[in-house]
């Protein structure tokens, strides 16, 4: 294994991580940030096969992850490249992989009826599981961030990308919000990240 991936991963996860690193073929690269995605997966034209993983992840949402990347990797090697991304194939091969790590010598006990409630249907990103996408930011360097459910109504907010929505009201599980300049509406997930517009 890498030696830098030791830095980014629970210490009890090291050995087991370091069991399925073991294929000569398989690259992993840590990168920065990525708004868009945590990680991703991909068959090169060399034969071999690479997962990146953004860096700045806690160690817990890094080996998952991981693991999930591994498991695309896994999944391609068993069953091809004609499988669905995240069907049935990839969520049984992350369910097999990921339940030697679902113990309390490696995440926290908190954290562990989530992830095996999550893991019952693995969802293709984490995040929109929001009670573990929560529960998981626990862990995360503080930021000057907020989520959406703590935006009040009538405030403005901002993306990451710049552009600026103003909150209505909550549905059911996720909340409705104008964009400023297109005047069109939009559903977000509460435990969406936000800048607050004063």
């Amino acid at each position: 294994m890498e030696q830098n991936l030791i830095n980014f991963i629970p210490q009890e996860a090291i050995s087991k991580v370091t069991l399925l690193l073991k294929c000569d073929n398989l690259i992993v690269k840590i990168k920065n940030e990525r708004k868009t995605r945590h990680g991703d997966y991909r068959a090169l034209p060399n034969g071999k096969h690479q997962i990146t993983v953004n860096s700045n992840l806690n160690k817990y949402r890094f080996l998952i992850t991981l693991i999930h990347e591994i498991a695309h990797f896994e999944a391609y090697k068993k069953y091809g490249r004609y499988i669905k991304p995240h069907g049935i194939e990839w969520k049984c091969t992350f369910q097999h992989l990921m339940l030697p790590f679902l113990n309390p010598d490696i995440f926290p006990n908190k954290l562990l009826p989530l992830l095996a409630q999550h893991f019952k249907n693995p969802k293709a990103s984490s995040d929109t599981d929001t009670k573990l996408s929560l529960a998981l930011k626990q862990f995360d360097t503080p930021n000057d961030k907020t989520y959406i459910f703590e935006v009040p109504y009538g405030s403005k907010f901002k993306l990451y990308n710049g552009r600026i929505f103003k909150m209505e009201k909550k549905r059911v599980k996720r909340f409705e919000c104008t964009e400023i300049k297109t005047g069109k509406l939009y559903l977000f997930n509460p435990n969406a990240e936000v800048e607050l517009l004063k």
